[in-house]
């Protein structure tokens, strides 16, 4: 996978921030803003201060304080900006952070192994290093337990998802109020990968999920393009605190640029809605799980963001950044972050990693240094739309499933896993419960990664030790242990 912004190795989403510029009366474009009101302020009277202002509101979260409102007037984010209970104001309209496809293309062999599942399950080396056939002897999960994969969208037509679909759960956030979630909403497939591995039927045909037997809701966080705007994400994040979701899967990175520095006020108003929404789905006990990214990168030391604004395309810049710049949602407190592991149970060559980040590993996949007989492209088999294409695809009785790698891949696994947890021991704790069940790691001999230096140009370290490090956090996701 090239440089480009995704969770699909290797590449780290990015985003980027475009103030709406002024724009001559008359030629004026309307554009979608995060208005953000002071902790504690009432947005009750929003339509009205949104309209007095030029705008219409889209969607008012009254529980956070955040309303997603668009206008055309080029003075509109100036005129809330002097109501004293606004926070601050931003255009989001052309930012986001983008899921690619792989852009390689060579042509791989799909290796041959006994299934232990369905038709498919031979090919998933990522369940069996992570024990989950050993795990469904004591769950596949219960019905009573709802994950929400928030992403590009989800083929729910799939054989291999709509089983366990749930359509009363699932909405399209790709306006900024939740909506029907439509037959051919994923445009991109990244969602519908990460929902198969999470939850794939155990049906006889095709692969089976980490949780085969739980309820599985799709959210589209982003546009068709593979874009997730602020005022989607904070859409995602509020409806599944208000329908009953139990885990969020979350691969992608949810600010307007890469690194979301607070010190600059557009970037700042952002990043608290959005933390805000992540907080209050938390509140309602929704856990929280998101990929790390692929920039292999310390996310604890950061030192260059190089690729925003990342939009428009060919707009990225390199900056000098510090801990005051945060990747939402995986550092915000209470998100369960996930690094990604190949086949020989290292770090993934591309994974981002850090000992304030990283909280459990799991299977992503490494097509460099991690290729074994049993995972002959070192990549991670799942769902996919008939309707996209896949470099990597597998197709079995009229179904497709794609090959990818990335710590979006990895992701998943944790939020299966969780499923599994849920329905077994409860929800209680359930954060620290998944890092109890794993199996440690040490670090590795870190020269394995010379080619692959961070984006500072710096060599990937691992700090910490087997009890904890920042390759791993607490070590790689065991799903028996999980339910044990």
């Amino acid at each position: 996978m090239n440089r480009p912004r995704a969770l699909l190795a290797a590449a780290g989403l990015g985003a980027a921030l475009c103030v709406a510029p002024a724009i001559q009366a008359g030629a004026a474009t309307e554009s979608t803003y995060v208005v953000l009101y002071h902790e504690g302020a009432s947005s009750s009277n929003a339509a009205n201060t949104i309209a007095s202002a030029g705008g219409t509101v889209v969607a008012n979260y009254s529980q956070i304080g955040v309303v997603i409102a668009r206008s055309s007037n080029s003075g509109f984010a100036s005129a809330l900006k002097q109501n004293g209970n606004v926070e601050g104001v931003a255009a989001t309209t052309g930012l986001g952070v983008r899921v690619a496809p792989e852009q390689d293309s060579a042509a791989e062999d799909v290796a041959a192994a006994a299934t232990w599942g369905d038709s498919l399950s031979g090919l998933q080396w990522d369940m069996q290093q992570i024990n989950v056939p050993q795990a469904h002897q004591v769950t596949p999960g219960s019905k009573q337990v709802v994950v929400a994969t928030l992403d590009t969208g989800l083929d729910f037509t799939h054989p291999d998802l709509a089983p366990n679909y749930d359509a009363a759960r699932s909405a399209d956030c790709s306006s900024g109020a939740p909506a029907p979630l439509l037959p051919g909403n994923d445009q991109n497939g990244h969602g519908t990968h990460t929902a198969g591995t999470i939850a794939a039927a155990a049906n006889g045909t095709g692969i089976v999920g980490v949780a085969p037997n739980v309820r599985l809701a799709g959210v589209k966080t982003s546009n068709d393009d593979g874009y997730f705007f602020p005022e989607m994400v904070v859409c995602a994040y509020m409806w599944s605190a208000t329908k009953g979701i139990n885990v969020t899967n979350n691969s992608y990175f949810a600010d307007p640029w890469l690194f979301n520095c607070r010190n600059d006020a557009e970037q700042r108003a952002i990043w608290k809605a959005e933390r805000r929404a992540i907080r209050y789905a938390q509140s309602q006990g929704v856990l929280v799980v998101a990929s790390q990214g692929n920039d292999s990168t310390d996310l604890s030391h950061p030192r260059v963001d190089v690729i925003s604004p990342d939009y428009p395309p060919g707009n990225e810049q390199e900056r000098e950044i510090t801990n005051a710049c945060s990747v939402v949602p995986v550092e915000v407190p209470g998100v369960v972050g996930v690094t990604a592991t190949g086949n020989k149970r290292f770090k993934s060559y591309y994974s981002s990693y850090g000992i304030s980040t990283a909280d459990v590993a799991a299977p992503g996949g490494d097509a460099i240094l991690q290729l074994t007989p049993a995972a002959p492209n070192g990549r991670v088999l799942s769902t996919y739309p008939s309707y996209r294409p896949c470099t990597r695809q597998v197709i079995e009785n009229g179904a497709k499933y794609c090959y990818l790698q990335g710590t979006s891949m990895a992701a998943p696994h944790v939020a299966g896993v969780a499923a599994l947890l849920l329905s077994q021991r409860g929800s209680a704790g359930a954060a620290a419960k998944l890092q109890q069940a794993t199996n440690p790691l040490p670090c590795p001999d870190t020269s394995i990664y010379a080619a692959f230096p961070q984006n500072s140009g710096e060599p990937q370290t691992c700090q910490g030790g087997t009890a904890h490090n920042s390759f791993y956090g607490a070590g790689e996701i065991d799903a028996l242990k999980a339910v044990s």
